[in-house]
């Protein structure tokens, strides 16, 4: 509204400037480009992270496999974390040494993280394994993939924003700057007459 209300302002003003009108346009350009560049960008943007995304949770869940593990036995906690949420989400779990099979059939056995707070041996629970039986993390599901695809598409529309915001930014600068080398060049052709009669000052 300020650049519409610029161009309105400048449009018959005696006093007005090239550089007056030049900055109301670029203002009004600016703000043009935000209002509709910048959703359209994030939009699509998002689209785009939506779709890898939703393509890399249907190959999660196609190659990896819930199956059931069973204790051997209780293993120590190993060396500390210092990762505070990697760590709190391991006092979650036990370290165990357990047997499961692959879902090719082979036999595995080692260890790995059990969801049982105090687990004895022949205890059974639950363990993500990728199609050999190597332990995995659980597969993304589509919920979380759709909000990091919106997370991503703000993210980028609030980016194209401020890159357009930055740019108005600069070019008022640059216009300003040689706004006032001009000035100075007036006044090194002025000054030295200024006062003086019959200067035409």
């Amino acid at each position: 509204m300020r650049a519409i209300g610029g161009l309105w302002r400048w449009r018959h003003n005696p006093l007005r400037r090239t550089t007056d009108l030049v900055e109301s346009w670029v203002a009004l350009v600016a703000l043009l480009l935000i209002l509709v560049a910048a959703p359209v960008a994030g939009c699509l943007a998002g689209a785009a992270a939506d779709n890898s995304l939703q393509r890399s949770v249907r190959d999660q869940w196609r190659t990896r496999h819930l199956v059931t593990a069973t204790v051997v036995r209780k293993l120590g906690r190993g060396s500390p974390d210092p990762d505070p949420e990697t760590s709190s989400a391991r006092d979650a779990h036990s370290r165990v040494l357990a047997d499961w099979t692959a879902p090719d059939g082979t036999a595995r056995h080692g260890a790995v993280l059990a969801a049982l707070k105090s687990p004895h041996p022949g205890d059974r629970f639950r363990l993500w394994t990728d199609d050999h039986g190597r332990t995995v993390s659980r597969p993304l599901d589509g919920a979380t993939a759709t909000t990091h695809a919106v997370l991503a598409g703000f993210g980028v529309a609030a980016m194209t924003a401020a890159l357009v915001e930055g740019g108005r930014r600069l070019i008022v600068w640059r216009m300003v700057c040689r706004r006032y080398a001009r000035w100075d060049q007036a006044w090194d052709k002025a000054g030295p007459d200024w006062g003086r009669t019959g200067t035409g000052s």
